[in-house]
């Protein structure tokens, strides 16, 4: 057996270690079954894996060489925080903020302030990069809502519809209900699935707003859909004041806090993917929250399912004053 692959990307070469070492277990006998169905396997383009055994290091550097042309404009300039499992996902994991020096001199970095120093985090700006995370066992991507070059600004405002059980019907209609919210004050949006139990709604913006500003709009936002179905959603930050009601949780649109990277992989059996989708795709019962895996993201990619994302980015201060005009 083969105890390496080398691929090239662009101008530079990297290696893949040990290819088989399993990092997936096979989802259990129920499929790893989400509010929904279970996890798919199926798809054209997907892969075989390891059968029963699950998903090995070989599938998770395949995966992100597959989808790199659809996630690396999600990801160039942005700091990140690095999910890494060595040991495969149920082992140690390791949240990595800071670069170590023996990562390539050719991989980006960011210096980026924090309480008391700072912290060089690392940039994933070509496919070279992303592989060789893949072969650091960086299972997940997440990314900060701000580029490096206006770090304090976000150009990304970002809602996580999290469930108080792992139930997708009521994340359809939470989505449902703050898609509306968002159309009505006039923001655009677009929706992922979490590849855990939830959905992100994404809102991009001008990048004007620094992150104080931009959370307290989205408070805002949350705290009106909540008063105007309190049986169904909270904004408390306590689980045990939630009870069963779907929390609209907007905590990540703050300094240094990150938010999981489309078409990353999470750490799960079988392999989920946090997958962009169509707003007609919440109405398809197949799908939910773990629907996409490493054997069949590369055609929903494909699809180009956030095909009407806005490239500008939106003020919030129109949207601002039409909230008013409804709460008021």
């Amino acid at each position: 057996m083969n105890d390496a692959r080398t691929v090239r990307a662009g101008r530079h070469t990297v290696k893949l270690n040990r290819p088989e070492k399993v990092l997936f277990p096979a989802p259990d006998a129920d499929g790893d079954k989400g509010g929904d169905g279970g996890a798919s396997r199926a798809g054209s383009g997907g892969r075989s894996g390891t059968g029963g055994e699950g998903h090995t290091k070989a599938d998770l550097f395949d995966h992100y060489r597959s989808v790199a042309p659809f996630m690396l404009p999600h990801l160039r300039g942005r700091p990140l925080m690095l999910e890494r499992h060595p040991d495969g996902v149920t082992g140690p994991r390791f949240m990595q903020k800071d670069t170590p020096d023996h990562y390539p001199e050719w991989i980006t970095r960011a210096e980026v302030a924090k309480q008391g120093g700072t912290v060089t985090h690392t940039v994933c700006d070509d496919t070279a990069t992303l592989l060789f995370l893949a072969d650091q066992a960086c299972v997940t991507l997440h990314r900060w809502l701000s580029r490096t070059g206006e770090i304090d600004h976000p150009d990304r405002l970002v809602f996580d519809l999290d469930p108080a059980k792992d139930d997708f019907a009521a994340v359809r209609d939470a989505a449902r209900l703050l898609g509306g919210l968002l159309d009505d004050i006039g923001l655009p949006y677009a929706l992922m699935t979490t590849g855990s139990r939830g959905l992100h709604v994404v809102v991009p913006l001008n990048g004007r707003h620094d992150f104080d500003d931009v959370r307290g709009f989205a408070k805002d936002v949350a705290d009106t859909l909540a008063a105007a179905h309190p049986d169904q959603l909270t904004t408390a930050a306590r689980k045990e004041a939630r009870g069963d009601r779907l929390y609209l949780d907007v905590q990540r649109n703050a300094y240094a806090q990150t938010a999981v990277a489309p078409f990353s992989v999470r750490a799960a059996p079988g392999a989920p993917v946090a997958m962009p989708i169509a707003r007609e795709q919440l109405d398809d019962p197949a799908v939910h929250a773990r629907h996409w895996t490493i054997d069949n993201a590369l055609e929903q990619a494909r699809s180009d399912p956030w095909a009407d994302f806005p490239r500008t980015g939106r003020s919030l201060g129109p949207a601002r004053r039409k909230l008013g005009a409804l709460q008021g």
